[in-house]
C-alpha cells in the first residue's frame, strides 16, 4: 500500500485515473481514491480542484485515509462537515474470507436495502479491511478568517460558543478551545508564541464562507458584542494564510508538546458541552500532586474533549486513579469514553460504560458473521465475551 506524501505521488498511484477523477469532482465533488493516501496530500488534490476535504486533522502529514475511516475520525471541522459516517458515500472493503465488497457506487442516494458501509466506518478494521474509498468533497471556501480569543472562565467561554453559534451560523466552521496549561506546554517545550493575553482559556473560531465582505462583517459584529460584553478578554483575528497557520498550530500542536512533558495518559472522551471542562477540574482535584500536569482541550462544536494527563515516568498508581475513575465520570455524565479515536486495545474492556450488554452481544453476533475465524484485528475494539454475558 502507498505511504508517499508528495501530492503528485498521490495523483499517480492513489487515484484511480486522473482525468475521470478531475471531472467527477468538477461536477459531483465526489472523489475516489485507494485507502492508503494520505491526507494532507489527497486535500491538495481537491484543493487544486476548488474543493476541500471534509477531513482535517493535525495528524494529517502522516494518516491515512483509511485509517481516518476504519476509525470515524471528527477532526476540526466536523461541526462544519459533520463525521465521516455522512461524507463518506461508498467503500471497498476486503472480509475476512477475501471477498471484495464493492459497493463505491458514488452516489448521494441509494435506498437499495442495508447500508454496509457504515458496518465498516469505525470499526477500527475487525470487520474488513478498507481498501478504497468515496468522499464527498465541498466546495472550497473562498474566504477564511479565523479569531483567537482569551476568555476568563469556562461558562463565558459556553456563553461566547451559544452566541457565535446564533451570529455566525451558516459561515461558522471550527470552534476549538484550550486551556492555559496548553498554552504554557506549547510555549515552554515548542517555543511557541501567544499572540494575546494571557488568560486562563482560549478560543479559535473559524468562519469559511463565498464572500470575503460578508463574512467579515458577520465576524466584526459578533466580535464586537462579545468584548462590550466582556466575555472575552483580548483577542486577534486572521485572513493571511501564514497567521491563520501560525495560530491553529496553538491548537494543533498540543499533542507533540505533551510528548515532551514526560509519559502521557490520553483520554478521547464525548461529553454534553455543559460538563466538558467539569471532568478536567474533577480531575485536577481527585489526582493532586500525583499528576504533573491535568490539562484539556478539543472541539467544543462536537462535545468533544481531549483530557491528557502527564507524570515524569509511568506511574501505575497514578494511572490507577485514573481508571476507571475517568470512564465513570464520563458514564454519569451520559457521555462516550471514546469520542473520535476508537477503542483499541485499551479501551475495549471499558466499552461496557457507554453501551449496554444487549448492544455488546450484537455487536459480537456482527463480528463472528463476517469473521468467524476471528483474523481480523482481533483483540481490539470488542470486549471479552464475559462481559456482554
Amino acid at each position: 500500500m502507498w505511504t508517499g506524501s508528495s501530492p503528485y505521488e498521490v495523483l499517480v498511484s492513489c487515484c484511480s485515473g486522473l482525468g475521470p477523477q478531475r471531472k467527477c469532482l468538477r461536477f459531483s465533488g465526489i472523489l475516489t481514491c485507494q485507502a492508503g493516501c494520505v491526507l494532507e496530500a489527497l486535500s491538495s488534490f481537491v484543493g487544486e480542484q476548488d474543493f476541500v476535504m471534509p477531513l482535517d486533522l493535525g495528524a494529517k502529514g502522516s494518516c491515512h485515509i483509511g485509517g481516518n475511516v476504519a476509525t470515524n475520525a471528527g477532526g476540526l471541522r466536523l461541526l462544519r462537515y459533520g463525521p465521516l459516517r455522512g461524507t463518506v458515500l461508498g467503500l471497498e472493503v476486503v472480509l475476512a474470507d477475501g471477498t471484495v465488497l464493492d459497493s463505491q457506487a458514488p452516489l448521494r442516494k441509494d435506498n437499495t436495502g442495508y447500508d454496509l458501509k457504515q458496518l465498516f466506518i469505525g470499526s477500527e478494521g475487525t470487520l474488513g479491511v478498507v481498501t478504497a474509498v468515496s468522499i464527498l468533497c465541498p466546495r472550497k471556501p473562498s474566504a477564511v478568517n479565523l479569531a483567537f480569543l482569551g476568555c476568563a472562565t469556562f461558562p463565558q467561554v459556553l456563553e461566547t460558543f451559544q452566541l457565535c453559534r446564533g451570529m455566525l451560523g451558516e459561515v461558522l466552521s471550527a470552534f476549538e478551545f484550550l486551556d492555559s496549561a496548553c498554552m504554557k506546554l506549547v510555549q515552554d517545550h515548542l517555543k511557541l508564541t501567544n499572540p494575546i493575553k494571557e488568560s486562563p482559556f482560549y478560543i479559535l473560531i473559524e468562519t469559511s464562507g463565498s464572500s470575503a465582505a460578508h463574512d467579515e462583517e458577520k465576524l466584526h459584529r459578533f466580535l464586537q458584542e462579545v468584548m462590550t460584553s466582556s466575555l472575552v478578554a483580548d483577542g486577534t483575528v486572521a485572513t493571511e494564510d501564514s497567521k491563520i497557520k501560525a495560530l491553529w498550530a496553538l491548537r494543533e500542536r498540543i499533542t507533540e508538546a505533551l510528548t515532551h512533558d514526560g509519559c502521557v495518559y490520553k483520554y478521547d472522551l464525548s461529553l454534553p458541552v455543559q460538563h466538558i471542562y467539569q471532568l478536567v477540574e474533577d480531575m485536577q482535584e481527585h489526582l493532586g500532586t500525583r499528576a504533573k500536569n491535568v490539562v484539556g482541550y478539543g472541539h467544543l462544536g462536537d462535545g468533544n474533549l481531549h483530557l491528557n494527563i502527564t507524570s515524569p515516568s509511568h506511574d501505575p498508581a497514578l494511572l490507577a486513579a485514573i481508571e476507571p475513575y475517568v470512564y465513570e465520570w464520563t458514564a454519569r455524565h451520559h457521555g462516550s469514553i471514546s469520542a473520535e479515536h476508537g477503542l483499541g486495545l485499551k479501551k475495549r474492556n471499558y466499552v461496557h460504560f457507554s453501551k449496554p450488554a444487549p448492544a455488546l452481544r450484537l455487536m459480537w453476533q456482527i463480528k463472528s458473521l463476517l469473521d468467524p475465524r476471528g483474523i481480523l484485528n482481533p483483540y481490539k475494539t470488542l470486549p471479552d465475551r464475559a462481559s456482554t454475558d
